[in-house]
């Protein structure tokens, strides 16, 4: 069971990409995680990814494949992995198949970009203790101020509408064409099976939805 998630920022991906990890006992390789410990382990890899980033640099599609492979050779990977944050391009899914990285599922979650922009916008957070609160979904029991510390919440600069709107036009631009890609690719090849998913339910239906779906996928 090899998966990619897809769908826009705030969609609900990592929730659900854990929920999947541990649900079907599967792996969730992060790119990030893996760059941290190539450099961690100063594998040959390793080096040549610290010496790009101590450079300032992207560490090009090239090493993370490698790198890529590299992961999914360990015993843990047999049963299969998701794959989280990539690919975000076609090259770089081109760059997989290249590989023979066959992927058996590509899950879209799909949420309009109005809902996202509510979601991610509304968010609050207190600097301190870490908590996260929402003005529509999740408000403080007294506005603006934490629960438990009574501190003031702030609007993550991250957060702003247009802020939001800039990852979303990103996210149109350069990574929702993956989806027509993987649908191609099924028509031609007969895999990977291509998965859509309403993102505005709640967490819980959607993790039953796609516990079903990949269940009735594998037979």
């Amino acid at each position: 069971m090899r998966i990619i998630l897809l769908g826009p920022p705030g969609a609900g991906k990592g929730t659900q990409a854990n929920l999947i990890s541990e649900q079907f006992h599967i792996p969730m390789i992060s790119t990030g995680n893996m760059l941290r410990a190539a450099v961690a382990a100063k594998s040959s890899l390793g080096l040549k990814v610290k010496a790009v980033m101590d450079a300032g640099k992207l560490v090009s599609d090239d090493i993370i494949i490698a790198l890529i492979e590299e992961r999914v050779a360990k015993p843990d990977c047999e049963p299969g992995f998701l794959l989280d944050g990539f690919p975000r391009t076609i090259p770089q899914a081109e760059a997989l198949d290249d590989v023979n990285l066959s992927i058996d599922y590509v899950i879209e979650i799909q949420v309009d970009d109005e809902v996202i922009v509510k979601r991610l916008s509304g968010r609050r957070v207190a600097p301190t203790s870490g908590h996260v609160y929402h003005v529509h979904y999740n408000p403080p029991k007294m506005e603006g101020l934490d629960d438990e510390t009574g501190e003031r919440l702030v609007h993550r600069d991250d957060d702003t509408e247009e802020v939001i709107r800039k990852r979303l036009s990103v996210y149109h631009e350069q990574t929702e064409p993956l989806i027509l890609f993987y649908e191609q690719m099924m028509q031609t090849i007969g895999h990977p099976q291509c998965i859509k998913i309403d993102g505005t339910q709640s967490v819980h239906d959607i993790q039953i939805e796609l516990a079903r779906l990949l269940k009735e996928e594998k037979g």
